[in-house]
């Protein structure tokens, strides 16, 4: 933790001085990697805790993120990044678990930049994750996040939303509370300001804090069943959710798309999950 501590230091002081959009703006090239390690039980035990998965089973599909997340952050603080850390938005991820992954198995975490496109909002930088047991690929995903900032180009962003809303059923609500960026922060290890308390989230233009993108579509894949018999997922985090709120899920009774809508049916999150 103390190096995800430190890269925040660091994406804190060196925000100021990157400017996203400009035209000339590269990605690193090099990659990460987290040599193997075991999964420590009692922060495996707390993020299923947070997020409503089962004590047992495989491990949760989207804790490798958690887990390869201070290499993502020391990636994206570093000076050869060009976008600024702080008030970065998660915008969609797609997970490709290439089997079940048992939480005694040791995860060697790679992470590396790949691509860099514009957004009607800003600029969107895509990242990569790969956990290996072994030298085998046994998990992968990829996510964008947007750094915001004025544009004249309308151009929409280079992912497009799941077709995922339709007239879903609801399947539960939850009433999620005012502090559960702090609480999901101390978890995952991202402390984000958007996250982490309303004086934080208004310098980043939003009048309150947000949920994590990532606890959002975690909890969604919780209620989504047995992870080990999920192929991929794909969710696009539409609108944020401002804490403290009430949230339904909805889902396919078949099993295929979900989502998160809020008060007078905004939708949060889509997403779809293939079998």
């Amino acid at each position: 933790m103390t190096s995800l501590s430190a890269s925040l230091v660091r994406g804190a002081l060196s925000s100021p001085f990157k400017r996203a959009g400009r035209p000339d703006a590269t990605l690193p090239t090099g990659r990460l990697t987290r040599p193997a390690a075991p999964v420590a039980p009692g922060p495996l035990a707390a993020y299923g805790r947070i997020c409503g998965f089962a004590e047992s089973g495989p491990l949760p599909l989207t804790y490798p993120h958690v887990l390869a997340f201070p290499l993502t952050m020391r990636l994206m603080t570093g000076r050869a990044f060009p976008l600024p850390v702080l008030g970065l938005v998660h915008t969609w991820i797609e997970i490709t678990p290439h089997r079940a992954v048992r939480p005694t198995e040791s995860l060697e975490l790679t992470v590396y930049a790949d691509g860099l496109a514009p957004h009607r909002r800003g600029t969107e930088v895509t990242m990569a994750t790969e956990a290996r047991v072994c030298g085998e690929l046994v998990w992968e995903s990829r996510s964008g996040y947007l750094s915001r900032h004025a544009t004249g180009d309308a151009a929409a962003s280079p992912r497009s939303a799941p077709d995922a809303v339709g007239d879903l059923p609801a399947v539960a609500e939850w009433r999620l509370p005012g502090d559960l960026g702090r609480r999901y922060g101390a978890v995952s290890g991202d402390r984000n300001p958007i996250h982490l308390h309303p004086l934080t989230a208004r310098l980043f233009g939003f009048p309150r804090a947000i949920a994590h993108g990532m606890w959002t579509v975690a909890r969604c894949l919780a209620e989504a069943g047995d992870a080990a018999e999920i192929r991929s997922v794909r969710a696009e985090f539409k609108a944020p959710v401002l804490l403290p709120a009430t949230v339904t899920y909805a889902a396919d009774p078949t099993g295929g798309s979900f989502a998160l809508r809020g008060a007078e049916g905004r939708v949060h999150l889509v997403g779809t999950v293939t079998r």
